[in-house]
């Protein structure tokens, strides 16, 4: 096949420019509207993905995927493989069909509850944020799942934990996230769009 939509997918793995409003056509109408302020911007993901997924054998978690978006770029521009958990299963079907339509073979989706998933089995993590729809109102996608305080609190503690547990050289890559709570043993190494994304290393621990 070639169709606009797969032109986007080889200009990413050619390492050629492809701005959000081309990228996001992969996707329906109402979920490119949503883009902006909840999905990862492509440049953003790029950066990401390429500090994530040095080589072939690394295994990236998208912690609250949504549509996927991070995970199909990184999948474009790495040898990795990405792996998103998320939620909504409206997305996680999306996400599986155009993974499908699209012959991308490694990426993969899950409709799980972040909190039933061992993050031993994945080398580097990508969180953008994914809880803050418990506490703040003007970040609500939609009203398919539950929200509330104590579900930003839990699912901020499970994460802290499970990284608190992974191995030595798991990397993180954190994006507009208030979170302070990125354990002590991994070490910053360095910080880009004014703080907003930063990138870690676990150098101490199990």
């Amino acid at each position: 096949m070639d169709t606009y939509n797969n032109i986007i997918f080889r200009t990413l793995a050619g390492n050629l420019e492809t701005t959000d409003e081309e990228f996001d056509q992969i996707y329906p109408e109402e979920l490119r509207a949503l883009s902006a302020l909840h999905w990862t911007p492509v440049h953003i993901a790029k950066l990401a993905a390429e500090f994530l997924a040095p080589n072939a054998n690394c295994k990236v978690l998208d912690i609250g995927s949504g549509v996927g978006k991070f995970c199909f770029v990184g999948a474009a521009v790495t040898k990795g493989s990405f792996h998103g958990v998320e939620q909504r299963s409206s997305f996680v079907t999306v996400c599986n069909a155009l993974a499908a339509q699209y012959e991308i073979p490694n990426v993969s989706f899950k409709n799980e509850n972040i909190t039933n998933i061992a993050f031993d089995a994945f080398d580097a993590f990508y969180f953008f944020n994914p809880f803050y729809e418990n506490v703040e109102q003007t970040l609500i996608i939609d009203d398919t799942v539950q929200r509330k305080e104590g579900l930003f609190l839990a699912y901020s503690d499970y994460v802290y934990q499970q990284l608190d547990q992974s191995k030595i050289g798991t990397r993180l890559v954190t994006y507009h996230s208030i979170w302070d709570d990125v354990p002590n043993g991994f070490q910053l190494e360095y910080r880009s769009l004014n703080g907003d994304l930063s990138f870690w290393t676990k150098t101490e621990g199990q």
